[in-house]
This record gives structure tokens, sequence and C-alpha cells, in this order.
């Protein structure tokens, strides 16, 4: 996994050398092992290297006999049967490399822009074609690799990473208001403009064409097949459960470096390890993390179990207070990209000890719960009205009611009711429309970004197997009454998993993964509602003596939002004011800015 950047400009002149330099060294921390430029004609574009497969001749840029060039934040699961299928295709590839994101360049020269069509797995890949004049960007349709644009009279420049696009000097850190209002009341942001003004996201399964520095053509390729169930019944589906999920943690394990997992001892990790135990000869590392002290559920036992049962080699992590005061600054700088979900604290902590044991690619279980119906929204979906369902996704903010902030906005829910209104016009159940909407909204811009900024800070790659095309297809089209029965979610991956492993008890009762921010937060807040007040992005958008009383109440609803404006204030001090962290939390928000 890596980083990438580049420039076209408007004018056919050489891009900025030092700008491309700037936005090449602040990515530095995703592609440690190697950095690569190519300068043509108008263009300029910048690599960071985590390197995964061929270690030894896999460097990039990665120029063809045309002239064309490739740079790629990538792992493509299939570069395999790729290759082997470029070669009979006609005249065969003079390969430069063993690399898995070099397919992607030859599918380029002989099918045009749908190249990625024919791509398995996450990406964020740039082509420069000399001879057409054009530059294309395109992005894996779930999002799991991000990438990021800006315009101007200057021409476009992408990055990996929106800050990178800052610190280079292409765009300043200014707040845009609409994300700024989603952030608050969902704890991630929506669509194709991110928090920072005139920076924009690449949409999940999109391909941009440039030219002389302006997008010329976007097309976009959706992540599920958005088509209504198919019948089919249990014996069935459980065989081809098993298939296309060992199918794709084989291919999720094709890698030249060590890896391992993240097991949180519920039903997805369970899963993969089950399946990755399978598949490997010597034990499989696996990571958990667990709250000691606290009143949250911890899943360590359980996990510890599953692991035993499995031969895995287990790691335990204890995440405590202590780490909570003293990592949230580091989190939250970054979470350039912001998502508020206190799930990026752990996550973080875990990738640092997977680094720490010699990995540098972890399996995770994101996407689970979208594709297999897990969430309690989706068993709400499928009932009807008179006993409460189906109820409108995320209809109530974090901030509703609590007279905290200045000017309460009614826009933040309109990127999930544009996801509505599109995905809705369609033959989906209640239980698909709910779970594409999560899969286009929530999905890419929480949970996979907190997967890539935690793990790349350490130079880990992480990766999804439940993310596969093969298994969404399947799963996604699935009965419901296989998703969701006698009360439970995920009902086919449990019923595969009591058969497959019975020692992770996947019908026990989920506890779920809670980590005890609020809990942490209420025993100091005395000490820190006034400091928080007292930060320049809260006092723009929340009212000083309703934030420090805040930390004075301990229902729920406060404690969520406690977390909200304490994880903003400081990534505001970061992203906006330009402060670096300080020390823990307390110090950092007692230092001037």
């Amino acid at each position: 996994m890596c980083g990438i950047a580049g420039i076209m400009t408007a004018d056919g002149s050489a891009p900025d050398a030092d700008v491309l330099t700037a936005l090449q060294s602040a990515l530095q921390h995703r592609g440690p092992d190697g950095m690569g430029q190519y300068l043509g004609e108008g263009i300029g574009l910048a690599h960071a290297r985590l390197a995964i497969i061929d270690l030894e001749t896999g460097d990039q840029p990665i120029q063809a006999p045309d002239g064309a060039t490739l740079i790629a934040n990538a792992e493509i699961y299939n570069y395999v049967e790729l290759r082997q299928a470029l070669d009979e295709e006609g005249d065969a590839v003079a390969w430069q490399t063993r690399s898995d994101c070099e397919p992607a360049l030859h599918l380029y020269r002989r099918h045009g822009i749908d190249f990625a069509e024919q791509l398995r797995g996450m990406y964020a890949i740039a082509i420069h074609d000399p001879t057409a004049g054009q530059l294309i960007l395109a992005r894996d349709p779930f999002g799991i690799k991000p990438v990021y644009y800006v315009e101007g009279d200057f021409g476009f420049a992408f990055a990996s990473e929106p800050s990178a696009l800052i610190s280079a000097g292409l765009r300043a850190g200014k707040l845009n208001d609409r994300p700024l209002n989603e952030l608050l009341q969902m704890q991630f942001t929506t669509g194709r403009g991110c928090i920072f003004d005139g920076i924009y996201r690449v949409l999940p399964g999109e391909t941009l064409v440039i030219a002389q520095g302006r997008i010329v053509d976007r097309r976009r390729r959706d992540a599920l097949t958005l088509h209504p169930p198919r019948a089919m019944d249990e014996a069935a589906a459980l065989a081809e459960l098993e298939r296309a999920l060992l199918n794709s943690v084989e291919v999720h394990q094709r890698s030249d470096v060590p890896y391992g997992m993240f097991l949180s001892g519920g039903i997805d990790s369970s899963a993969l390890l089950t399946l990755m135990a399978r598949l490997n000869e010597q034990p499989v590392q696996a990571f958990t993390a667990g709250f000691s002290g606290t009143k949250a559920h911890d899943e360590r036992a359980q996990a510890q179990a599953v692991a035993r049962h499995l031969g895995a080699e287990h790691h335990e992590i204890n995440f405590d207070e202590g780490d909570f005061w003293t990592l949230l600054p580091e989190v939250a700088a970054r979470l350039d990209d912001p998502a508020a979900d206190y799930a990026v604290l752990p996550t973080y902590k875990l990738a640092a000890r997977a680094k720490e044991a010699g990995l540098k690619v972890v399996l995770s279980g994101e996407g689970g719960d979208e594709l297999f119906a897990g969430y309690g929204r989706y068993r709400d979906a499928q009932r009807p009205w008179w006993v409460g369902g189906p109820r409108t996704m995320r209809r109530t903010g974090r901030f509703d009611r609590l007279g905290v902030l200045r000017q309460p906005s009614d826009t933040w829910r309109d990127g999930i009711r544009g996801a509505e209104s599109t995905l809705g016009a369609g033959e989906l159940s209640r239980v698909q429309l709910a779970q594409a909407i999560d899969c286009a909204a929530w999905l890419p811009n929480d949970l996979l970004i907190k997967l890539d900024r935690c793990l790349m800070a350490h130079g880990v790659e992480g990766r999804t197997p439940f993310l596969d095309r093969e298994v969404a297809d399947f799963a996604f089209r699935l009965p419901d009454e296989l998703k969701l029965k006698d009360g439970r979610g995920k009902y086919l991956l449990r019923r595969w998993l009591a058969n497959a492993n019975p020692v992770a008890k996947p019908f026990g009762r989920k506890q779920g993964f809670t980590v005890p921010v609020a809990e942490w937060i209420r025993n100091r807040g005395a000490e820190l509602g006034p400091l928080v007040a007292a930060q320049p992005g809260i006092e723009a958008i929340a009212r000083p003596d309703q934030v420090a009383a805040l930390y004075q109440k301990g229902g729920k609803r406060q404690g969520f939002a406690a977390w909200t404006l304490l994880f903003y204030a400081l990534w505001h001090r970061r992203h906006i004011l330009g402060a670096p962290p300080q020390g823990d939390v307390f110090e950092t928000l007692a230092t001037a800015v």
C-alpha cells in the first residue's frame, strides 16, 4: 500500500518541482520503503511505496513502452489471473515487474478507461497517457483506498490524503460548513466534497479523465449489484458462502511479507480467522484489544478461546484510560478527513502492535455487518410500521435537543437523504435499501477512512476480505430471511460459523464493540469541559457555557456529544489552526495556538 500524488497543469507547462516534492513528502508515512517520481509534458506524478508484493522490482512509477505511466495505492488480488489472461489475449506483455499493480497499466492500454472493471481489489490508481494527452484517476467501488483532488487556474492536482494538498500549498485548510454539520451530528461526512473547502473526493467506484488540467469525463461502477434478493435455500446458500469467503480470504493473503489479522471475538473476525487457519500451515498472528477496569464489554476472553482452538498466536492489547488521554491528540492529527468514531483509538494501537510484531499486512472484518445485515437498523427496516418499523436511517443527530450548538443546521442529513432517494428508486427490499445506504455513505467515509489512516500511520496495510466483489454480489442478494432471523442479524454467517467453528459461539448474545470514552471523559469532566469550551473551533460552533456543562452530565447522548466535541476540538487545532499535538489531551488543549 502506498501514497500517490500528482499535478497536471492547464497550459502544459512543467509542474512546480517543489510542489510535487512537497506532496510526496507529506505522504511518506504511507510509503516508507521507496520514493519515485515521473515528469512528462504538463504532468508530474509522485509515489511513496509500502512494499508488499514484488519487493525487488516493484518500484513505481511503472512505464510502458508507449510512455503510458502508472502509480497506484493498490492491492490487486487477481493479478496472477490478470497476467495470465493478458498474455493469452494477444501479444505477450513485456512485463517489467512482478507487481500486482502492473496489470492495471496494460489493461488500460488494451481496453481504455474501463480498465478498472476487471480489477479485483482495493485501489486508487493514476495513469498518464501521453498519446491521448490525458490523466486517468480510478478508485475501487467500495472506497477502501482514498484519493482527493483540487482544481484551479493552475490545473488539477490529486493526493491520497487532503492534508498533502494543503501542506503543498494547493489549497488552504478552510472549513466546508455542510460536511462539518454532518461530522457533528453523524460522526462522519458524505459525498464528493470533504470537510475542507475546495478539496474533493474521487467517489467510490469512480474513474475520472483529466485533460489540460480539467475533468472531461466521469464514469462510475457500483460496489453492489443493485437487484432484489434472489431465491435460494439455506443449504445452497451455505455452500456458496463457504466457497466465496474461502476464495476471498485466500487471495487476500497474497503477499510477499508477513501478515496477520485483527480479532475482535465477534462473528466477522472469527469467521476470517477460521478460514485463515485452514489456509495457513503456520499459526496466524491475531490481535485483540480490550478495556480493563471499565464497564465496557471486553471480548478478549472469547477471542482467546477462538484463537486457541484454531492454533493462532494471540496478542492481547489493553487500551486503558491513560492510552485515551495520551493517544487521542495523535490520532486526531492523523485523521485529516475526520471520522469521530471512537473505534479509531484501539485500531490505532492495534496497528502499532502489529507493526512491532513485524507485520506489514492485517486482515480485518470491515464490511461484514453491512453485507450480511448485522446492525439493528436492518431489523428495524424489516418490521411493519405498527411495531416500530421501518424507520428513517440516522433520523436524529448527536446534538439534537441538547442546546449546545449555536446554529443547529437541518442540512446534516442531505447526504443520507440523497442516497435514500437514489437507491430507493429501484426494486430493492427494505433491508437491502438500508444496507446499500450504509455501503454508500457510512462504510467508505467512516469505517474505511478509520482503517486506512490508523494503519497507514504505522506503515501497515489493512485488507478487508468481506469487501470483495464476489462476496458482495452473493451476500447482498441473499433472501432477507437468510440475513435476519429470530431477531438476529447475519443469520447465514452465524449458521456457517456454527458449523465451521462452534467455539466462536455465533448464536450467543452479541455484546457489541464499545470503547468506554464517555466513562473516561466523565471521570475528568470538570477539568476537561472548560478546556474544550475555550477552544477556537468549539467557540465558533457551540455555546461555551453549555459545552462546559455537558461534561458534567452522565447521560449516554451527552457522553457521545462530549466525545464528538473533544475529537473535533483536537482535530480543528491540528488541521485548521495548524497546531501540532503538544503532549496529552490536557497539555494540547491548554497550549495557546
